[in-house]
């Protein structure tokens, strides 16, 4: 029989590639969905990767423990993914308890729901790298310390603890993966590669005339969220559940991300660039810089695609979009 697969935040970036993922190895993708005052589900990601009408989709919220109980009774997952969170780290400030209640309790929730109605299923948490924050390592492991920056860093803080917790009362199979940041032509316009992607490609088109960014210093180890969901179904797949650090291990500064972008459609980005301090973070982090090695050595993964080849396909796919309004 198929193994069936819960996927939370499956309409977004991770979500549409990991049930791309599960569907070409046989699975059966159920999505859960939070309804909104939309009548259709935003499954546009879904759509780009031809996979829509495969994805199974389920009504629930990770703020409803009673949902979230109905789904898992009715559906009997062997694997769980909970990818779903208040990802963007600058609304984190604007919207705190918002954040706490769906990134943090939210993993409560979906653990507690398991706990009682798929005690065997295997359960993925994505921990995040902001947890780091103000680094205390050069390269951050799974044994350096936290120390988060952002009301986002500390909620998924507490979903990577009380993920070990429950594995460690309840004996059950849940992992973390701490994931580094990771881009592809599906992530949201409210993120800086995405940001830097279409505006470039506006730009070339003559849709657009400026760059407006913050911290052009920033550096970040970013990977293609292709490769890093194929780390999150690997852990699934280990005997004992454990924590993974996924990440490239090179990191890149946003200013060299914006000249690779410009340099897809032969501009000079100085010509467009401006800096706005409204897209200053309250607190930066500066640097983060991942050690995947554990990653590496366990599970047998290694990232595939460069930061130079995800950036030129993110480009090329704003251009493709943007023609097709022209």
């Amino acid at each position: 029989m198929a193994r069936t697969a819960l996927v939370t935040g499956v309409t977004g970036q991770d979500g549409a590639y990991l049930s791309q993922l599960l569907l070409e190895k046989g699975y059966e993708v159920y999505g859960l969905v939070r309804r909104s005052s939309h009548s259709e589900v935003d499954d546009h990601r879904l759509r780009w990767l031809n996979i829509h009408e495969d994805v199974r989709i389920v009504d629930g919220n990770l703020t409803d423990l009673s949902s979230l109980i109905r789904v898992l009774r009715e559906i009997k997952p062997d694997e769980i993914y909970n990818l779903g969170a208040q990802s963007f780290v600058k609304a984190s400030w604007d919207q705190p308890v918002v954040t706490a209640n769906v990134t943090a309790n939210g993993v409560l929730n979906i653990l507690e729901a398991a706990r009682f109605e798929a005690p065997d299923a295997r359960f993925y948490q994505a921990s995040s790298s902001e947890m780091y924050g103000l680094i205390q390592e050069p390269m951050q492991s799974e044994t350096t310390p936290f120390y988060p920056r952002s009301p986002y860093a500390v909620a998924k803080l507490y979903g990577h603890w009380i993920t070990v917790n429950y594995r460690e009362s309840f004996d059950m199979h849940a992992s973390s993966g701490i994931l580094f940041n990771h881009e592809s032509p599906l992530r949201g316009f409210e993120f800086v590669t995405r940001k830097v992607t279409r505006t470039a490609a506006a730009i070339k088109l003559g849709l657009a005339s400026k760059l407006e960014m913050g911290n052009l210093d920033a550096k970040r180890d970013w990977g293609h969220a292709k490769d890093y969901v194929r780390a999150m179904w690997l852990m699934l797949q280990q005997d004992k559940p454990d924590d993974y650090v996924v990440a490239t291990g090179e990191t890149h500064t946003v200013r060299h991300m914006i000249d690779v972008a410009f340099r897809q459609v032969d501009l000079n980005p100085d010509d467009y660039l401006s800096i706005n301090p409204k897209f200053l973070r309250p607190a930066e982090v500066d640097v983060l810089l991942g050690d995947a090695t554990k990653a590496r050595k366990q599970l047998g993964w290694t990232p595939e695609i460069s930061f130079e080849a995800l950036i030129a396909e993110m480009v090329e796919a704003d251009l493709a979009r943007l023609r097709r309004t022209l």
